[in-house]
């Protein structure tokens, strides 16, 4: 949803790279960009001219002029007020002290508040070890019980629903039997899916206010399309002059809209966006981070999520035993067993191409990500499937008639049998290095790899002057300094080397040589 305004906030932070310092005219042509970005981002006005205001005074003042390298610091005041207009801190659900939680889900139809209901009562099972029950309190929208009932199977939820819907019954009745249902049966959580409105319905606007006093919910959730632009930003208010909400649930995230409303609404409501919904699967549910989200807006990452999101999927005692494996005899005792336990956790985690965007970088191989095809991985398991324990155990023995054999019963040719054979043994050799702390081998920046700033670097660098003459420095400041000078820290605030800090700007990451060839890159 951000990529274009990604793109665009790149290139104007493109042509301050490289500047000595700002003058009034860079300023006043990066912040124009930004303005150009954010509207074309469909961002509320009120909310673009606030943010390009604070941007031009920070950027004007002696933190920038007195810089190092003006274009990381104009980066990391953008980052920062992006972080503000997203809401500042992560907020969390408030808890009701004496059980049950009441969380009633509010906004316009068609925004997708039924299939939020349920995920978000699969996130609190999980994720929170609580009891929710859900409530068909929308009776208007024709089989809107029944598609509750369905979610609430698929997340493992009971569904409280006496009346049938489509115009039957009453609403108010059915949150007030609720309550009484979940005391009863001590749900510790009550998730009321009420009626969708096609705008702002003054009818249907009593009428959730109505359920609103019926069972003095907590939370009150704004669920809101991201996909809907500025006319977000008019509803939500009416919706909060109306009933009122606590917090804002964006939904559709992973549509190709301009994502404005994301940006928009909690600067103008003042209500923080608290979850993020990114796909139709009810694990497609995130909280929302601001920090985060700002990150990958600025194409910087979002390395804590996927840490987040790996550690909720792999089993710790597997993973375990397989960096073991790793770290034994080079990594020898690694088979094609594991690799493919390996891929299929991967695989839980989400579409490889979501996984790789998390990392910092990767916007730059936006377009390779986009054409990664993900049945690729469902030829390498047909292909190890298609091998005998002994050739999975050691592909050593895999001669020329086995993979003719492979390939035949994996229904592809042999030179993807062969690709696959020297893939596996490059990627096992990538990862035992990374398992004895070695980095990863030929990707720069890390430790112990060629043109890395660490140790390992600097050994091959120290051992080839060895061989001849070690010659001075012909920079004069180098040699009066007694050698290179050392790498910089970043400075309280300042971003870190990778993430366009400290000395970097981050144009010179490179993905590896295998994940180049996995995404069709050369």
């Amino acid at each position: 949803m951000f990529d274009t305004l990604s793109d665009r906030l790149s290139a104007a932070f493109k042509n301050l790279r490289g500047k000595g310092k700002l003058t009034d005219a860079d300023i006043e042509a990066t912040t124009r960009e930004i303005r150009i970005a954010l509207l074309e981002a469909d961002v509320a006005l009120p909310v673009v001219r606030e943010f390009i205001a604070k941007i031009r005074e920070r950027a004007s003042g002696a933190e920038v002029r007195g810089g190092l390298n003006p274009a990381q610091q104009v980066i990391k005041i953008v980052n920062e007020e992006l972080v503000g207009i997203l809401g500042g801190e992560t907020r969390e659900l408030r808890m009701a002290k004496r059980p049950p939680t009441v969380i009633m889900l509010a906004g316009l139809q068609g925004a997708g508040k039924t299939t939020l209901a349920g995920k978000l009562a699969k996130w609190l099972k999980e994720t929170k070890h609580q009891t929710p029950i859900l409530v068909a309190a929308d009776l208007q929208r024709p089989n809107a019980v029944t598609q509750l009932q369905v979610v609430g199977e698929r997340a493992g939820v009971p569904v409280f629903a006496p009346e049938p819907g489509n115009g039957v019954g009453d609403p108010v009745d059915v949150a007030r039997k609720a309550m009484d249902e979940a005391r009863a049966k001590q749900h510790s959580v009550v998730i009321v899916d009420t009626a969708g409105r096609l705008g702002v319905d003054e009818e249907l606007m009593k009428q959730a206010a109505d359920i609103r006093d019926a069972v003095n919910p907590d939370e009150i959730l704004f669920v809101v399309d991201a996909m809907i632009g500025q006319d977000a930003v008019t509803t939500a208010q009416a919706f909060l002059d109306g009933v009122g909400f606590d917090g804002v649930v964006l939904s559709k995230l992973d549509g190709d809209a301009r994502g404005g409303a994301a940006l928009s609404i909690a600067q103008v409501t003042g209500r923080q966006v608290m979850f993020a919904s990114n796909g139709e699967k009810l694990e497609d549910f995130d909280v929302f981070h601001p920090d985060r989200m700002a990150s990958r807006i600025l194409g910087m990452g979002d390395v804590m999520s996927l840490i987040e999101q790996a550690e909720r999927t792999f089993d710790a005692d597997a993973a375990a035993k397989t960096a073991a494996k790793l770290q034994k005899k080079g990594g020898k005792d690694f088979t094609l067993d594991d690799f493919l336990a390996q891929m299929q956790s991967v695989r839980k985690m989400g579409p490889l191409t979501k996984i790789f965007g998390m990392l910092p970088g990767a916007s730059q191989f936006k377009d390779q990500l986009e054409n990664f095809d993900e049945r690729e991985i469902d030829r390498i398991e047909a292909v190890i499937h298609s091998m005998t324990p002994a050739e999975r155990n050691d592909p050593n023995i895999i001669n020329g008639s086995r993979r003719a054999r492979i390939a035949k019963g994996s229904g592809t040719e042999v030179a993807t049998v062969s690709g696959l054979v020297e893939r596996f043994f490059e990627a096992r050799k990538m990862m035992s290095a990374m398992a004895s702390g070695k980095g990863i081998p030929g990707m720069p920046g890390m430790p112990g790899m060629p043109g890395g700033g660490a140790a390992g670097g600097r050994k091959a660098k120290q051992q080839k002057l060895a061989k001849g003459k070690k010659r001075g420095s012909g920079n004069p400041a180098k040699r009066a300094g007694g050698g290179a000078p050392q790498p910089q820290e970043p400075q309280p605030g300042q971003l870190p080397a990778a993430f366009g800090g400290a000395g970097q700007t981050g144009g010179d990451f490179e993905l590896p040589d295998d994940l180049k060839k996995m995404l069709g890159g050369k």
